[in-house]
């Protein structure tokens, strides 16, 4: 295979040397290069005069035309201009850009790859919802984004593991469970009033039917027995649930696990369809429940007590949170000796530490911010690396649909699910529009544009390109192999220099997103790089009679198909070869 140029790192070491030619006893400023907006402005622009002429107390211009004097040759460089207040703006000859072509097509899907990462450990949690409903448009976005990073991460050369903490124990999957069990009463003709604050969607009333068709009346008891000894509902509305909780486990034993079990394997199987349709699938499903069934929890807290940062008051046990940048303490222990959910949190994330990863990014609604500072510390007062911790947060999508928002309550279940979107608009439009903005960035997902076959749609756009790419290919008939021998010396024109610049910063593209953590970068790039090519393809003819030139411009478009498949690879989405 043939090698190809990281022109910034030798244009980036050129300067260090033209610096240190002048200035050997003045401490080297950092080199950055940039992408002009404008091709006019060169393929590569460098601040580097304006930064040493503050220190020197020069003029940058003078700086500028110093370092120039002092540049050492390069095979590579056309020429170089000082633009502006000192820019030094950067020309690559035609020649070394076209070399890219030849690396793309024989590098094909690995193209763009790099090893920035070092295989570095990285594990990303994300999506972790509930298991007490259907995936909402919500956990949509979480989810493309999680997958798209882990993609992007992987592709800059880190050793990636993909999770979903499963939160299979506590008082959600109480509440799930006695909502379908007072869902299945209704169906055997016991009327009890249905809480406002259980879950009220059409899928409890299918995992009741479910469990009336396997096991009959089994489950029935009188509305005597079950409102024993309860209060009216009266104004606190959870203490009446989580009496009814404690009544259906005094009346079914161990009939209520196999209902908990039941409603949990229904949902989390619902949750793991839905997402491997959408082209999301994780290498490890973490169970909560684990964390009490090892005695993990009663270690974390342990650890805490031990470093003296538990204190109890009022029979509840509390970390001191506050001593680590949280806005008040938090309890870990109920007086009554159950755990919260922070607590199996502290535990969770111990787990990921002992487990070796150098790197654990967690991806949280933007809802979770006030947990960061309290998760980080109990890391941190337990003595282990919270600087490994990082946490992303991702806002909700809002769905609009004919104009109108659309709820996506769980628990009322009035809520639009992933699945709908999905059947909708489809995978996707769903996974590009999903990682059209940064993640922490509100998002407005609109459905007309989605579906819509217009340039305007800029999933559309991307694929629309690769397909018409396809076309041409089709037309001419020839082997994709021998285009890796094409001449590129006829592709000198704007349209060609410009895609081929476009080409080359790919893999710069990917390593910037993994840094960035921020695969929104892939979607604008593709998007830039398909209006390239079709303002290209509106003033070329690519299947002209000249072969030498033939050959050439299908070797530019090939190669512009292969890095649209790549990209729209890493984001989830297809590379249709017919639309």
């Amino acid at each position: 295979m043939t090698t190809f140029p990281d022109f910034k790192a030798h244009i980036a070491s050129l300067f260090l040397e033209a610096v240190s030619r002048i200035f050997p006893t003045d401490p080297l400023a950092e080199i950055h290069l940039e992408r002009p907006k404008l091709a006019a402005h060169g393929d590569y622009a460098c601040n580097i005069a304006m930064q040493l002429a503050k220190s020197l107390k020069q003029n940058p211009r003078q700086v500028a035309s110093r370092i120039l004097d002092a540049f050492p040759a390069s095979e590579h460089i056309g020429k170089m201009e000082i633009a502006g207040a000192g820019f030094i703006n950067i020309f690559l000859k035609h020649e070394s850009k076209q070399l890219v072509l030849k690396h793309i097509l024989q590098s094909g899907d690995e193209f763009g790859t790099c090893n920035f990462g070092a295989g570095e450990k990285v594990q990303v949690e994300f999506v972790s919802a509930n298991p007490t409903g259907p995936l909402h448009v919500g956990h949509g976005r979480g989810a493309a984004f999680g997958a798209s990073l882990s993609n992007v991460l992987k592709a800059a050369g880190f050793d990636v593991v993909r999770e979903y903490y499963v939160n299979d124990a506590g008082r959600q999957m109480d509440i799930l469970t006695l909502s379908t069990w007072l869902r299945y009463l209704e169906l055997v003709g016991v009327d009890i009033l249905f809480p406002s604050n259980a879950y009220q969607g059409s899928y409890v009333r299918d995992m009741a039917s479910l469990i009336l068709d396997a096991h009959g009346k089994r489950y029935m008891h009188a509305p005597g027995e079950i409102l024993y000894d309860i209060p009216t509902i009266a104004s606190d509305e959870d203490a009446h649930l989580d009496n009814l909780i404690m009544s259906a486990k005094r009346l079914l034993g161990q009939d209520y696990q196999y209902i908990h079990d039941f409603v949990l394997t229904e949902q989390l199987g619902d949750c793991r369809n839905d997402l491997l349709e959408f082209g999301v699938v994780f290498d490890s499903w973490f169970s909560e429940q684990s964390l009490f069934d090892s005695h993990m929890v009663d270690r974390a807290i342990e650890k805490l007590g031990e470093a003296g940062h538990i204190y109890i008051q009022d029979g509840a046990k509390w970390f001191r949170s506050t001593h680590f940048g949280d806005e008040k303490d938090r309890v870990v222990q109920r007086e009554n000796g159950l755990y919260t959910y922070f607590a199996s949190d502290i535990a969770y994330h111990l787990n990921k530490i002992e487990r070796g990863f150098d790197r654990i990014i967690d991806i949280w609604g933007a809802d979770h911010h006030g947990y960061i500072a309290r998760v980080k510390g109990a890391l941190q007062a337990m003595g282990a690396p919270s600087e490994k911790l990082e946490i992303e947060l991702v806002q909700f999508a809002v769905l609009y649909r004919d104009g109108k928002k659309a709820s996506m309550s769980t628990r009322s279940g009035e809520f639009v699910t992933l699945r709908e979107l999905r059947r909708e608009v489809g995978n996707d439009a769903a996974r590009f529009f999903y990682v059209l903005r940064k993640c922490d960035q509100h998002l407005d997902f609109d459905l007309d544009l989605a579906k819509s076959q217009s340039n305007e749609n800029p999933v559309y756009y991307v694929q629309y390109a690769h397909a018409r790419i396809a076309s041409v290919l089709e037309q001419w008939g020839g082997d994709p192999v021998e285009l890796r021998e094409a001449d590129p010396a006829h592709l000198a024109g704007t349209h060609e220099l410009e895609l081929l610049q476009r080409l080359i910063d790919y893999p710069d593209l990917i390593e910037s997103a993994a840094k960035e953590r921020a695969p929104h970068l892939i979607a604008f790039y593709l998007k830039d790089l398909a209006s390239g090519f079709h303002s290209y393809y509106n003033s070329s003819h690519f299947l002209v009679q000249d072969e030498p030139i033939r050959l050439a411009r299908l070797c530019l478009v090939a190669s512009v198909k292969q890095v649209i498949k790549n990209g729209l690879g890493l984001l989830g989405v297809g590379a249709p070869e017919k639309m």
